[in-house]
């Protein structure tokens, strides 16, 4: 099954790349929003020294593990043919380490009211992920690129878009709790910041996927 390696490798890369952009994205959208404030001087250093550890540490480790841990999952699941039932399964067993590694619910307090909520959404995301991964690793024919794959995977934009924008809801749903209420967030000092830039972040990056979604498939190939 040299196919199901191939598209692994190429859905990993592209993974991976739009996490380098996401936190690329973050630390402009901060550093904005640290310029713009009468008295931001005085948590500037601390806000950008808090993210910048931890993208490099933290965010990058869990979100690579993250990946890994889904893209596994789902090579398990298409070499054991699974039913409903052995899917169910897959997810039960892998979404405790899913969830460790997620930094959104890493950084709020697990005590707080909403808490099981950003859970809910997490197992929600980690479902879809593990689907859409499968649906990329079963291509079995010849592609040269992650568009090619796409393209191969859902059939027509149409199916693309809807995996996209169900995806774009569980995150929006995640930003939305906590928008709703800061106090759930750990972090001890520049929660309005860091929530203005999370809603920013998650406006411009909707645009990029549905920008990146007709060009695969508009574009002549």
């Amino acid at each position: 099954m040299h196919y199901l390696e191939r598209n692994y490798h190429i859905l990993e890369a592209r993974m991976i790349e739009q996490m380098e952009k996401s936190f690329e994205l973050g630390r402009k959208l901060i550093d904005t929003e640290l310029d713009a404030g009468l008295l931001n001087f005085i948590v500037k250093p601390v806000v950008k020294t808090f993210y910048d550890y931890w993208t490099q540490n933290d965010a990058r480790s869990g979100t690579l593990k993250q990946i890994k841990v889904t893209l596994e999952a789902a090579k398990e699941l298409i070499l054991n043919q699974s039913s409903k039932e052995y899917f169910k399964k897959i997810i039960e067993e892998n979404f405790p380490e899913y969830l460790k590694a997620d930094q959104t619910t890493h950084q709020c307090k697990k005590n707080h009211k909403n808490y099981e909520r950003l859970v809910g959404i997490a197992k929600k995301t980690f479902i879809n992920y593990v689907k859409e991964a499968i649906k990329f690793l079963a291509v079995k024919e010849n592609v040269n690129d992650y568009g090619d794959l796409c393209r191969l995977a859902f059939n027509n934009k149409e199916n693309a878009q809807k995996n996209l924008m169900m995806q774009l809801d569980y995150t929006n749903e995640g930003i939305s709790i906590i928008e709703e209420d800061p106090t759930i967030l750990s972090i001890p000092v520049g929660k309005k910041i860091i929530i203005k830039s999370l809603r920013r972040g998650f406006e411009e990056t909707k645009k990029d996927f549905i920008d990146a979604l007709d060009d695969t498939y508009d574009r002549e190939h």
